[in-house]
């Protein structure tokens, strides 16, 4: 599983969650926790004040720094640190691919913070461009515990969706953690403009059942047994219900969002459940 992890670290709440996610994560399973914290000074800043830029790196420094005995102290782990000038989402990524992460994790500012910094932001820039898995942290840094009991999986028999249960069944059998896999049947007449008959209904809940037995069946041959669960409706509402009522510690799915609709994160699935998420979301490359 993960082996190195890369926590974008900003010193504020949110960021303290991720790392306290990743610090219990390796506490637990072993590996490394690089922490990234990015110092961004646009070319008109340094204009109007030239001398801010050496007290940002400064102060990066003694962040770091404190936050690595901090992790020392209360994980019982190593951190190292990256500090580094540029625009944090470009800094991560490319991190990720400089030391080999295996997983990038960050904080969010919650519904509000994540519903209008979500484009363009941090969050969707390493998405959609990171070259591994994102786990994005939605929970107090006091409830970070590194493992996962209960997983939820939105599966559609898409490619992006398969890889998201690989890696369920992958974090279950190192946690032995309970998966669900969700198939949400969509709203044909809402999409295509027509009020579907019973034939049309049967044959929708046919298929609905073909793709759950396809994620049973490719589970079981990973050695894991998953439970399934067929709803109607829009897919991120959907989800969002299903991990809150059943009371999931992660969902796991595609960067891309339901049947790879859009390389661009707004608007779809994924962006969807990471702005109403009752818990963390796994992005899986």
């Amino acid at each position: 599983m993960y082996k190195t992890l890369l926590v974008g670290f900003d010193d504020s709440q949110p960021s303290k969650a991720a790392l306290a996610e990743a610090a219990n994560w390796v506490k637990r399973h072993g590996g490394n926790v690089i922490l990234v914290h990015a110092v961004y000074f646009d070319a008109e800043e340094f204009g109007i004040a030239p001398t801010q830029m050496e007290k940002r790196l400064q102060h990066g420094e003694k962040v770091c720094l404190e936050t690595k005995e901090m992790v020392a102290r209360e994980f019982g782990i190593e951190a190292k640190s990256i500090l580094c000038e540029g625009e944090p989402p470009e800094v991560l990524v490319s991190m990720a691919r400089e030391k080999k992460a295996d997983l990038i994790v960050l904080g969010t500012y919650g519904r509000r913070g994540i519903n209008r910094l979500l484009m363009g932001s941090v969050t969707s820039h390493v998405i959609v461009n990171s070259p591994v898995d994102v786990l994005v942290v939605k929970k107090a840094c006091t409830e970070g515990s590194g493992a996962y009991r209960s997983i939820l999986v939105p599966f559609d028999g898409s490619e992006f969706s398969k890889k998201a249960l690989d890696k369920a069944c992958s974090l279950s059998k190192t946690d032995g953690s309970e998966v669900t896999v969700l198939y949400v049947i969509p709203r044909y007449e809402e999409m295509l403009g027509f009020f579907r008959t019973n034939s049309i209904q049967k044959s929708m809940n046919q298929e609905a059942q073909k793709i759950a037995g396809a994620a049973i069946d490719a589970a079981s041959a990973k050695g894991v047994s998953v439970k399934t669960e067929i709803r109607e409706g829009h897919s991120a509402e959907k989800i969002i219900e299903m991990a809150a009522g059943l009371k999931k510690e992660l969902i796991v799915m595609g960067s891309y969002g339901w049947r790879g609709v859009n390389k661009a994160i707004m608007g779809s699935t994924t962006e969807r459940v990471l702005i109403g998420a009752p818990c963390p979301v796994l992005a899986v490359r």
